[in-house]
Order: structure tokens, then sequence, then C-alpha cells
């Protein structure tokens, strides 16, 4: 019996190693999940093709939109909001996408241009055999007019995100902005003043873009279009909150159980683990950016 027991210690021993090599590269579980309490959005029912109307396809309720030479595509949320949960269910494309931009953001730049509020989640493109970096950033009242200050936080994922669908949303209200993947937080960016808050209403986006000049390792490689078609496919669409048009009463989403809003320290823990794990750049702690206009880095 004993040494049948002592054969077993080094099974023992490898499913111990397995089991927190497994824990160290996966978030723990939020324990809520926002996307269930929102029910999905037929794309044609909320949202219009903005531009490249020919690089837009709907098949079994998934959206394909692609790039190549002659255009990149984008689509738009038919009402404007003031607050609410925002996400959609992406693929992205493997392989060599250097210089293209796939995206899920909202936005008021068309009804304030040059001095707009934009919320952005954007998938940076990328060379052979390296990962995707996923990009947030918050804008307020600055793109375009010589003031633009941006708040980037980067991420390299702890999943491909080619090889399936996963789910990528904001949650914005009047106290916060949260950004989630897979309902794991991943960033929470907090009011601190009116002036580094977006509180006029934005529409909802998503596009398929190049930005060759800046999108990998800061433009050194560009889109390189004998690889085109670039396509990202988007299904489960979400889109709730008061609009622009709502009454004064309605009540804002929340990304907790909370009403208030604010997140559980079970949410809390997750979004550390993200943080210390894949995070790749935080403009807060960029120490040639000047902070004297991010009072949320302030400590």
């Amino acid at each position: 019996m004993g040494s049948s027991l002592i054969s077993l210690l080094p099974i023992f021993h490898l499913l111990l190693l397995l089991g927190s090599s497994v824990n160290a590269y996966w978030p723990p579980s939020p324990g809520y999940w926002p996307s269930s309490k929102v029910g999905s959005l037929s794309f044609y029912k909320g949202f219009r093709n903005l531009w490249g109307p020919q690089h837009q396809r709907m098949d079994q309720n998934a959206l394909t939109i692609w790039l190549d030479r002659a255009s990149g595509s984008g689509f738009k949320s038919v009402k404007p909001f003031r607050s609410g949960y925002f996400g959609a269910s992406i693929k992205l494309q493997p392989g060599y996408t250097a210089g293209v931009i796939t995206s899920l953001y909202l936005s008021n730049n068309e009804a304030h241009p040059g001095f707009h509020d934009e919320v952005d989640i954007e998938f940076l493109g990328t060379t052979f055999g390296k990962p995707y970096t996923l990009q947030t950033n918050v804008y307020i009242r600055g793109s375009g007019d010589g003031k633009i200050i941006g708040r980037e936080m980067k991420y390299r994922l702890w999943f491909d995100p080619t090889s399936g669908f996963h789910h990528y949303a904001i949650l914005w209200n009047p106290r916060e902005i949260i950004f989630l993947v897979d309902d794991i937080p991943i960033r929470r960016y907090p009011k601190k003043s009116a002036a580094t808050f977006p509180l006029r209403p934005m529409w909802l986006y998503g596009s398929i873009w190049d930005a060759s000049s800046w999108a990998t390792e800061d433009g050194k490689y560009k889109a390189d279009y004998k690889y085109q078609p670039f396509t990202a496919k988007y299904t489960n669409f979400k889109a709730i909150g008061c609009t622009a048009y709502s009454s004064a009463r309605c009540h804002p989403v929340s990304a907790s159980p909370y009403r208030s809003g604010g997140l559980t320290r079970q949410q809390y823990q997750a979004m550390r683990w993200v943080q210390t794990h894949s995070m790749v750049y935080n403009y807060c702690k960029d120490y040639k950016r000047d902070h004297s206009l991010t009072p949320e880095c302030w400590r």
C-alpha cells in the first residue's frame, strides 16, 4: 500500500504543476457576467452601414467586414446613447495583418467634428507568429484641435482571438467606463472631473481600416495587400442603455450586481490579474508623458 502511494506521488506532483500552470495563464472567474443580462440585437435592427457597403456581408447572424486595396468598411448604431452596455463577439483574421485596425468603439465625431469624445476597443494588426495587441483608449473633447490626449492601455490576451469568437464590451455610465473581455473587467476608467469624462451622447461603431502609419509597432510594419482581403467577423451584438431620447429617469446599466455601479471584490481580483499578466502598456506609467491633464493617473 505504501509503495503504491509513493509511485503515485510523481503523477500527483505533475497534476499540481499542470493545474498551477493553467491558473497562472487564465484569469480568475469574475463571478458576474453582465453580457448574460443583455439580450442580443439584430444587426439590421440596431445598426446601419456607414462606409464601404460592398465590403460588408451578413451570413447566419454574423457580419463580415473586410479591407482590401479599394476600401475598408464600417457600421454605426441607429441610436445615440448617453450611457449603456455595448458589446459584440468578434473573431479576428490570423496571419499577417500588420497596419490593419479592427475596432468596436463609442464616438460622437460626426456630431462634434474636431472636438469629439471617443471610447475605443481596437485590435492592432500584427505580423506572422506574433500575437494581437488589444488597445483601449479614451478621448475627451480634444481630438483634432491640437490637444489630443490619448489614454491608451494595451494588452496581450490570454487566448488566441483568431481561433473563435470572444465577447468584447464597453460599459459606460455617468460614474465610470469599464472595458470587458468575455465578461472579465480589464480596465476601469473613473470619472474624476467633467473635463476628463465623456458626457455627451455617443453612437456605437465598428470598423476595419488601414492605419499603417501607427498600428503595428508604431508604424514599423505596414499593411501588405498581397495578403488581402483582411477580414473581421462580428456577431452577438449588444447595445442597451439610456438613449439620447430617454427620459431623465432612465437608470444607467451596471457592470456588477450593484445597481449603483462599481465592481465587486471578485471582479476587481480578475481585473488585477489581467493588468498584472496581460497589460503591456499603461499611459499612466509612461513617465515621458505630461500627466497634468490626466487626473485619473494621480495617486
